[in-house]
């Protein structure tokens, strides 16, 4: 499995979050290994699990550059895109900035509309010139 799969499996993590807040991370993981829905991966499990642990951060962030919006008015798809890309950014050093915006809007393409697509690019643009 490459890195863009095993960051799509990231994604459909935090996605089954935001219907499940109740689960915890361990617990979506667990289900969807058991299931065979997902191929166990070091790296899926470890950007799973730092974007639930740094949500409150990544979120402070989104808000910051998402003028006009509010959380709970991004759809749970393009937030779910946005809360892996912003963690990839600002906790994960060995992953280069550029590579994490072109993945974030490829989920996007695949998983949203291109409005939404635009929107994640726009928000993410900004986060990187500020850093």
């Amino acid at each position: 499995m490459n890195r863009s799969q095993e960051r799509e499996q990231a994604f459909i993590l935090l996605f089954e979050k935001s219907f499940n807040p109740e689960l915890t991370i361990d617990e979506i993981i667990e289900m969807a290994l058991e299931s065979e829905f997902m191929e166990k991966s070091a790296f899926t499990d470890k950007l799973a699990r730092l974007t639930v642990e740094k949500v409150g951060d990544i979120d402070a962030k989104i808000e910051q550059y998402s003028v006009g919006w509010t959380l709970d008015r991004i759809t749970k798809v393009s937030l779910s895109i946005l809360r892996i890309a912003v963690c990839e950014i600002l906790f994960m050093d060995d992953i280069p900035t550029g590579v994490s915006i072109n993945e974030a809007v490829e989920l996007a393409k695949n998983y949203a509309s291109r409005e939404d697509s635009q929107f994640i690019n726009g928000v993410l643009g900004s986060i990187a010139k500020e850093l």
